[in-house]
């Protein structure tokens, strides 16, 4: 098989066109086109179906894509291991970060790493999704208590928890009145909050927000009561424009970095994960919301 060939696929294959590939890389389209289809003719099968304005891979060339996109990467850093100063962390490092996690830290986390390593690329692209890692080109992920997944392995670097909190101002009822309270997403009709200690809420949404931000300044203008993680109103409950009525019953909020089983893990996600057990030395919500308002 040829070598120089199966670069090409996968270059094409992961961006999804040979047009992208050649934007991206600067190869010519038409050597990208013309080395998948020598691949192709010396495997004796498609392995991408062309349209008029989409390309997809077949089944065989999934397979190959799949199999062959981690060998490709760990010559390459195999290639810069060895070379003078390969042991220095360089190249694109491509991260996909949930939103909120992402608005609170990652630009912070972002700029410190490339001071620190300024031979790597760093492209970070928020949003909740699960994406697909070899697919979409990603080298590590970040995730809110990710689903176990037999392809990825990874670590927990951060863990938080809910807590209801509210405004001083808001007076909290003594008997089984609704609570005004201000909640992420839909939720328009009376809900009851099953608190630690077996103990519950009841609350009346008054406001529908979309980010954790937008219902956390709602909340500190005393409108009602919000969920919010401890790392997002640490401070304020120390200052005291917010108070603490209790810890909701709900699973712990755990944050893992993933990134693809290998053999040979890239320098550049080690000095990632590194950085990020930096900065988080426990992995407390204290420590996020430290480095959040520092």
């Amino acid at each position: 098989m040829d070598l120089l060939a199966l670069v090409d696929f996968n270059l094409v294959a992961r961006h999804g066109g040979f047009g992208r590939a050649a934007r991206a890389t600067g190869r010519p389209k038409a050597t990208l086109s013309r080395r998948v289809a020598e691949l192709e003719g010396n495997l004796g099968v498609r392995l991408l179906e062309r349209g008029a304005r989409t390309l997809r891979l077949t089944q065989e060339g999934q397979a190959l894509h799949q199999r062959t996109a981690a060998l490709l990467t760990e010559i390459d850093e195999a290639a810069v291991a060895i070379a003078p100063g390969g042991n220095q962390a360089r190249g694109r490092l491509r991260i996909s970060a949930p939103l909120l996690f992402s608005q609170a830290a990652m630009g912070k986390l972002a700029a410190g790493f490339s001071l620190q390593y300024p031979a790597v690329q760093l492209e970070v692209t928020a949003e909740d999704r699960a994406v697909d890692m070899v697919e979409e080109g990603y080298d590590l992920v970040i995730r809110v208590n990710p689903d176990p997944d037999e392809n990825l392995i990874g670590r927990i670097f951060l863990r938080d928890r809910l807590v209801a909190v509210a405004s001083p101002k808001l007076a909290r009822a003594t008997d089984n009145t609704p609570t005004p309270a201000v909640v992420r997403g839909a939720g328009e009709r009376p809900q009851t909050w099953q608190m630690q200690g077996a103990s519950s809420l009841a609350v009346q949404p008054v406001l529908c927000l979309t980010s954790m931000f937008m219902v956390r300044d709602a909340v500190r203008m005393g409108v009602g009561v919000a969920r919010l993680p401890l790392s997002l109103v640490t401070h304020d409950l120390a200052e005291g424009t917010l108070t603490h009525w209790g810890d909701i019953d709900a699973p712990e909020i755990a944050l893992w970095a993933l990134y693809p089983s290998r053999r040979l893990l890239s320098g550049r996600v080690s000095a990632f994960l590194a950085y990020l057990k930096e900065a988080f030395p426990t992995g407390a919500p204290q420590e996020l919301a430290s480095y959040i308002t520092h």
